[in-house]
């Protein structure tokens, strides 16, 4: 029994029963198996054992089960964990996305705050600078003309000033620019007449501002510039109420028509709508459009007011009763004049624009030294004699030249451009002279002929490569199509921008013949002799001098 009983303690707890019968019936002696009693007992250990067995193997399926069931219960723990974890993360992540998704649209709202604020420094800053030019213009007006005229001069032009804003809040925006739900027209827009629609207004009286403030008033400042202009062209002989009467027409109907036409996406602008071409003009900041307009205007309005008494019979001194005004006013025309040209990057936010308003700033410079220079010059060749005010007007004949090219030529082109425009400029007033068209400060040589001048130099002088290839308004970067740089766009700017030349030239002259040739009639134009001698300013003005010299 010894070595069964080792054999047992090594078996599993299960095979105990039948291990101890196998004992029992080891230690029963042989024959014993015929013995009723003992063979009951053996059947009734046999039914026990049976017993016992089927109680363990249940007692033993209901632990594997628990276990089971326990495993499920922890497997379903760990998995509820998992998943709270995956949620809490998610929840986590999103709070994160949604966080930076936040911050990064704050950025970007951010910079699109500082980028209105700089382009709004930018224009009002330049727009300013173009307004000044109104001192610049009524110095060098007053200068050049006699001492008893300066009163009226002064008159003049801080009635254009006053008088041009008035018509191009009411009228003279909605004609160039008035849009409404983007509707633009070929001719000329008819909304937005005295600012209406700037701002918007809800039932709270709460405002939303637009950029159309900003672009109204940098644009005024170039009106009441074209409608100056005209003012030197008829000094010291043109009454003052047909003088009111053009400048109303001017800034409310000449001008701005010719401003839709080119700035305003008009005809003459390129595109697929109503345009001449595909490529349009090039005007950057407005030879043609602001100062051609002006000049051709003063041109109308000398010959049809006539020149002044005696202006052509040698009897009188008409030389400027004042050169240091004459020079003052020139160095403030020229410094605005970087308000005029830079500014008409239309912005100052990226480095492109900040590029293109340093190149247009120094072809500026180049341009106006080059004039001024070329003019002193050609003067003593001509006279024999230094002539400063012809200097001045030099200046002014190469910084209205680069005005339309400023933007899409190089420095050197610029150079050319300014002496060319001081050639222009002496060949146009030596021409007037001979005709006998009085202009006291050559305001058609130096705006008129210039400007147009300009204009060509404009798409001549492109630095777009070769003949094929145009740069325009796209300053840097070529015209493109879809194949890349458009081949062909020069020939049609071109034919664009003699086209600009020739239309905004019929245009302002009819309108010029149509105001001034009535009013001439009517006796509203020409001062009388009497006037003439005495004086405008002792005649019309209290106090009846300007200044005592």
């Amino acid at each position: 029994p010894l070595p069964a009983m080792a054999r047992r303690a090594t078996m599993p707890a299960g095979a105990a029963p039948a291990v101890f019968l196998l004992a029992v019936a080891s230690l029963v002696p042989a024959g014993v198996g015929s013995d009723p009693a003992l063979a009951a007992k053996l059947e009734v250990m046999q039914a026990t054992f049976e017993r016992l067995k089927k109680e363990r193997k249940q007692e033993l399926d209901k632990v594997i089960a628990k276990n089971y069931e326990q495993e499920a219960i922890l497997q379903e723990k760990v998995d509820e964990l998992q998943q709270s974890r995956k949620r809490r993360l998610h929840v986590a992540n999103d709070a994160t996305i949604s966080a930076n998704t936040a911050s990064i649209t704050d950025n970007a709202n951010h910079i699109a705050d500082l980028q209105s604020a700089a382009d709004h420094i930018w224009l009002l800053l330049c727009g300013a600078l173009v307004m000044f030019m109104q001192a610049g213009f009524a110095m060098v007006e007053s200068g050049v003309c006699r001492q008893r005229n300066v009163q009226n001069i002064l008159m003049k032009n801080m009635v254009d000033v006053c008088l041009g804003t008035m018509c191009w809040w009411s009228i003279g925006w909605t004609l160039a620019y008035g849009i409404a739900d983007g509707e633009n027209h070929a001719f000329a827009n008819n909304h937005q007449p005295f600012g209406m629609g700037f701002t918007e207004v809800n039932s709270d009286g709460i405002f939303t501002p637009s950029a159309y403030m900003l672009n109204w008033f940098f644009q005024w400042a170039f009106c009441s510039a074209a409608a100056t202009i005209v003012s030197g062209g008829v000094a010291e002989r043109v009454q003052f109420p047909g003088y009111l009467i053009f400048t109303i027409v001017m800034t409310s109907w000449i001008y701005p028509v010719v401003v839709h036409w080119t700035w305003g996406y008009g005809w003459l602008s390129g595109g697929a709508e109503y345009s001449i071409n595909s490529t349009g003009f090039m005007d950057f900041a407005g030879s043609g459009i602001v100062h051609m307009t002006g000049g051709v205007a003063a041109l109308v309005g000398a010959a049809i007011v006539g020149p002044r008494k005696n202006r052509f019979v040698g009897e009188e001194n008409f030389d400027p009763h004042n050169l240091p005004m004459v020079i003052l006013g020139t160095f403030i025309l020229w410094f605005g004049w970087y308000g005029f040209n830079c500014g008409s990057t239309l912005g100052l936010t990226t480095a492109a624009q900040g590029t293109m308003a340093a190149q247009v700033a120094m072809n500026t410079t180049i341009s106006a030294a080059t004039g001024g220079i070329m003019v002193l010059i050609l003067r003593k060749i001509i006279y024999k004699k230094y002539d400063i005010g012809g200097m001045c007007n030099g200046i002014l004949a190469g910084l209205v030249s680069v005005t339309a090219p400023c933007g899409n030529v190089e420095v050197g082109s610029a150079f050319a451009i300014g002496l060319i425009g001081a050639f222009i400029y002496q060949g146009a007033s030596i021409l007037l002279q001979k005709l006998q068209i009085d202009d006291p400060i050559d305001a058609f040589a130096v705006h008129g002929a210039c400007g147009a001048w300009g204009t060509i130099a404009a798409a001549l002088f492109d630095w777009g490569t070769g003949t094929q290839y145009f740069n325009g308004w796209s300053g840097w970067s070529c015209v493109a199509d879809g194949a890349g740089c458009k081949d062909g766009a020069w020939s049609e700017a071109f034919a664009a921008n003699i086209l600009e030349v020739v239309c905004i030239a019929g245009w302002t002259a009819g309108w010029s013949l149509l105001l001034f040739v009535p009013l001439r009639i009517a006796g509203f134009l020409r001062a009388p002799d009497d006037v003439q001698d005495k004086g405008a300013d002792t005649e019309k003005h209290s106090p009846p001098k300007a200044y005592t010299m």
